[in-house]
């Protein structure tokens, strides 16, 4: 049996003719770069979040860049986050030429661990940057405890966690900032890249906008010095007919994680494979299904080897790459992020997995154990 990663064809064939239906309209439009489609898509997004402000961008990447220019962060600023992460979460931090101070993770949720943030903290610290790691929350409400008196900035690294929610609230609304991506492989992706960011501040919303288009507000007239980062028309209208199933393709990841867990139960695993915890209040959207495992990387061979796609969210955290080397850190200095490298695995998890593609998974990686 095939069972892949991810299956992005079987969600582009049930909403194909939605979907080229608006692809023409842009076509002959002719409006690509931001405009109506754009505006449209950003209001719905607000109103998804529940926020006041969504702003359009190129990328999630671009995203995180601009929240951190339009907070005031700068060459010489520090900024807290997590090793264990993708690079762009660091990479836009050391881009204005700030620090990026990080923070180990908690093992259950794989999420800044906020009890070591405060003693991270020093004169230089700007803002800080959790990370929605797979589909769920940091501790929002202990982060914000912590930034908010101390005058810290608070952007959201909720590029794998739209729709996400603590307490009641979405992902993008619990900081300053929210920032999410569209790459076709998130639960909301689009066609290529595309990014775009949440607030409730409308000043900084307007800062946002106006940065993303050179720092301008009036055409040939600049205030600051931005960038060219525009969420296109094209991007725009797929991504908002696809807005329209998120919440049914979130409850279909949230089915399939169910059945995962009684799955695994069913089959004996769970000395062997820890699955993913969700915290209290947490509503979970599994952008990835990671479970931690023994002898990893065999079991991954052994699964390619079935004809079952997994992968590993991430092998080597920040402070270990080789761009990172001058910050001084060693193997050691984030020990729960770094055994989390060694044993992640992510499991097929999107909305078309059919039970007999999950019970397939399950029996697999049964087997492989089982060989001892």
């Amino acid at each position: 049996m095939n069972v892949p990663l991810l299956d992005l064809k079987a969600q582009y064939r049930a909403i194909k003719a939605e979907v080229m239906a608006v692809v023409e309209a842009v076509c002959d439009e002719q409006g690509f770069v931001l405009g109506p489609r754009v505006a449209e898509f950003e209001a719905a997004i607000a109103r998804y979040v529940g926020c006041r402000h969504g702003i359009g961008c190129a990328s999630g990447s671009d995203a995180l860049l601009l929240a951190l220019m339009a907070l005031g962060v700068k060459s010489g600023d520090e900024v807290i986050t997590v090793p264990f992460t993708f690079f762009a979460t660091a990479g836009a931090i050391s881009r204005l030429g700030a620090k990026p101070v990080f923070v180990d993770i908690d093992s259950d949720s794989f999420n800044i661990d906020p009890h070591q943030i405060e003693r991270a903290i020093t004169p230089r610290t700007k803002a800080v940057i959790p990370v929605h790691l797979f589909g769920q929350c940091a501790d929002m409400a202990a982060i914000n405890r912590i930034a908010k008196p101390r005058g810290i900035r608070v952007i959201e690294d909720a590029c794998q966690a739209i729709g996400a929610a603590q307490d009641g609230r979405r992902a993008g609304l619990l900081s300053d900032v929210g920032c999410f991506s569209f790459f076709p492989t998130k639960n909301l992706g689009g066609f290529g890249d595309g990014g775009l960011m949440t607030t409730d501040d409308e000043g900084l919303a307007g800062t946002l906008s106006m940065l993303r288009v050179h720092g301008s507000r009036v055409r040939y007239l600049h205030e600051a010095v931005g960038i060219n980062s525009r969420l296109d028309a094209l991007q725009a209208a797929v991504l908002h007919v696809k807005l329209r199933h998120l919440d049914q393709w979130t409850e279909g990841r949230r089915r399939n994680a169910d059945r995962y867990q009684h799955l695994f139960a069913q089959a004996q695993l769970l000395d062997r494979v820890l699955l993913p915890v969700t915290a209290h209040g947490n509503f979970h959207v599994y952008n990835q299904y990671t479970v931690r495992v023994r002898q990893r990387d065999e079991l991954r061979n052994f699964l390619k080897e079935k004809g079952i796609g997994s992968e590993v969210y991430y092998p080597l955290p920040m402070h270990l790459q080789n761009c990172y080397h001058d910050l001084g850190h060693h193997k050691g200095s984030f020990p729960v992020s770094e055994r989390a490298a060694e044993e992640v695995l992510s499991l097929p998890i999107y909305a078309e997995l059919t039970e007999e593609q999950q019970t397939y998974v399950v029996q697999m990686i049964s087997e492989f154990y089982r060989r001892g």
